[in-house]
């Protein structure tokens, strides 16, 4: 089996924000043992900037970006360097692999990614993907490593995603606040009132939570990817997770999954505008699979250029789509509403062409 693993910075510190060097040991054990049993994992592994911390005499976590980049550059190859250091007694090598938004968005670098990860499992190496810190800003960055790992798992045709976190999977309400809060052990589609509660962030040292979690999930699950939300610490948890035995919450994938361009489209890549559409072409959209035509269009939001990734959002102000625009905002302001037969010469006659559009999962 091929699998994604993703681990996130409050399972493998220690409470004063520092590596723990023994969770890192317990994760590189696990990944030992599951590849000698004939699997292929790439591990998305955070930490970087509580690597570097200890290095720069830092005691607490910056708040200011270029300072946690500074410090992501220090602390990067130091957590590789003790990663490859536990992993090599049992001839285990690891290769890291620095990946940011645009390896996604762009089809050329996506097929590049894609080469180098499947070159590097065939070679027997564990890649290590991170999102590129050092040099991300907050316009082309994801902020977390949960849906770099889903969009890895689809990358890479994994069958697998797990993602261990520091509670044992999705509860009914958050355990924490409610005692009779009850783990869900199956998800067969993720909906509104799941991410409701999934709620936010849940830990300090780390930038996603139970939230982000279920987010990278669905992404999963919409690529035909079954994901398994666990507790790192759990003994045997990646094991368990690859062997199909009951750990942590598990959601199962779709039976119709997204082509990987419809996935980057759905979830990669960020919506920079609004169309507003009415609701013959909304039915046109989601019902028949139609391409956006000019007609449908009622109202255009924001300011972006042509092949831009722009929601499509029903009269009630509903997004139930999203999609590469064939025309800039502007030209589309002037079109808006008008038969394919008033366009002017010469401009394309989809304003979302259907292979560029994708219905988004409720």
């Amino acid at each position: 089996m091929r699998a994604v693993v993703k681990i996130g910075t409050s399972s493998i510190t220690a409470a004063s924000g520092e590596v723990d060097d023994g969770a890192l040991r317990k994760l590189c054990n696990e990944l030992t043992e599951v590849r000698r049993a004939g699997h292929s994992v790439v591990l998305v592994l955070s930490g970087a900037v509580a690597a570097g911390l200890p290095a720069l005499g830092l005691t607490t976590r910056p708040t200011d970006i270029g300072m946690l980049q500074a410090i992501a550059a220090v602390g990067q190859p130091r957590l590789m360097e003790r990663l490859n250091g536990i992993l090599a007694p049992d001839g285990v090598v690891a290769g890291q692999v620095l990946l940011t938004p645009y390896d996604f968005v762009h089809r050329t670098q996506y097929l590049h990614a894609r080469e180098t990860l499947g070159r590097l499992l065939d070679l027997g190496v564990v890649p290590v993907v991170n999102e590129n810190d050092t040099v991300a800003d907050d316009e082309i960055r994801y902020g977390d490593n949960d849906r770099i790992a889903a969009l890895v798992a689809n990358l890479v045709h994994a069958e697998l995603l797990v993602l261990l976190t520091d509670t044992p999977g999705l509860y009914t309400a958050d355990p924490r606040l409610d005692g009779e809060a009850s783990l869900i052990e199956e998800i067969a589609a993720i909906d509104e009132a799941l991410e409701a509660v999934a709620g936010g962030t849940g830990s300090e040292r780390g930038s996603g939570g139970m939230a982000s979690k279920l987010a990278a999930a669905k992404i999963a699950s919409w690529s035909g990817v079954r994901a398994v939300i666990a507790a790192a610490g759990q003994p045997g948890v990646v094991t368990g997770a690859l062997g199909g035995d009951p750990v942590g919450t598990v959601v199962q994938p779709r039976e119709q999954r997204l082509p990987s361009r419809k996935l980057w489209i759905a979830f990669a890549v960020g919506a920079t505008g609004r169309v507003v559409v009415d609701d013959g072409a909304r039915r046109a959209l989601v019902a028949s699979g139609r391409s956006l035509l000019a007609a449908g269009v009622r109202e255009v939001v924001g300011d972006f250029e042509a092949d831009a990734a722009v929601e499509v959002v029903a009269e009630d102000g509903c997004p139930f789509a999203k999609g590469l625009v064939r025309y800039g905002a502007a030209a589309l302001r002037t079109v808006a509403g008008r038969r394919s037969t008033e366009l002017p010469e010469g401009s394309p006659p989809e304003v979302i062409h259907r292979d560029d559009l994708v219905v988004l999962p409720g």
